[in-house]
């Protein structure tokens, strides 16, 4: 395993890492089996990449069955938040009792293998954010004007996933990109993130994909996030984790920059430290 170049700042988060234990059933909806991503194999990346804290992200292959998440939060302690997947048939009770255990945000992935549907998610947004929770949003980036004026409807925070997750990738220029830009102006948050799943030029630099987060980070630097995508579902061989964290010496020119998409900007949204 190699060591990132990055020196990672007090406070270093990664924003979106998924847990999988034994003795969790995949969801009717998966598609995708548990790969091998136990929490202590995690902390041994979180050393090594110099990270202190950690959101830990509902994966699809559990569904709505938040318990793998909710335990390895407990197992981290303060420096752990979680995302998780909620239906529109839980009450106060069950949010209350959620965010009590770190949750802070409803994941709506709408790529196959999601748990939830478009219809519900008007409500869904509704209920989160009366919460105080964001929505973390996943789709194919080039559907994202498709869907704008719905995301724009929804109260509350907004996490867009993956730098936007374009599958195919797409050009600065390009009417789906220019409608993130548009969403980021507007106050939601972008996942620098899985360059991997889309990129076609692929490591180190995932030059294709770099385009899209230098122009983010560029204009919004306040509304940036980091991620890992750890344990790289779906992916073999798995991607190099050092080098992911390395993209930001790429994506991000000078250190103060990187220190806020690192460190305080996950704070505020996240509440660490709170």
């Amino acid at each position: 395993m190699t060591t990132p170049t990055l020196i990672a700042p007090p406070g270093a988060c990664d924003t979106h890492m998924h847990v999988y234990e034994p003795g969790y059933g995949m969801a009717p909806t998966a598609l995708l089996p548990p790969p091998d991503g136990r929490l202590e194999d995690y902390r041994l990346v979180q050393e090594r990449l110099g990270l202190e804290r950690v959101v830990i992200v509902q994966p699809t292959t559990y569904g709505d069955d938040n318990r793998c998440t909710l335990e390895a939060i407990a197992a981290l302690g303060d420096s752990a938040r979680g995302v998780a997947v909620v239906g529109t048939g839980a009450g106060d009770e069950v949010y209350e009792n959620l965010t009590a255990r770190g949750i802070r945000g409803i994941r709506f992935h709408m790529l196959p293998g999601g748990a939830l549907p478009w219809e519900d998610l008007d409500v869904l947004a509704g209920r989160a954010a009366d919460h105080g929770w964001h929505i973390q949003l996943q789709l194919d980036g080039r559907l994202l004007p498709e869907f704008e004026a719905q995301i724009r409807s929804w109260p509350g925070e907004l996490v867009i996933d993956h730098t936007g997750k374009f599958l195919d990738p797409v050009s600065p220029d390009h009417a789906a990109f220019r409608c993130l830009k548009g969403l980021v102006a507007g106050g939601a948050w972008v996942k620098l993130s899985a360059p991997y799943e889309t990129s076609k030029v692929g490591p180190p630099r995932f030059d294709d994909v770099a385009a899209l987060a230098r122009e983010l980070v560029r204009e919004s630097p306040d509304r940036m996030l980091w991620a890992s995508n750890w344990p790289h579902p779906g992916q073999d061989p798995r991607p190099d984790d050092a080098i992911l964290l390395d993209t930001l010496l790429h994506w991000a020119d000078d250190e103060a920059t990187r220190n806020k998409i690192l460190a305080d900007n996950p704070a505020r949204l996240y509440g660490f430290g709170e």
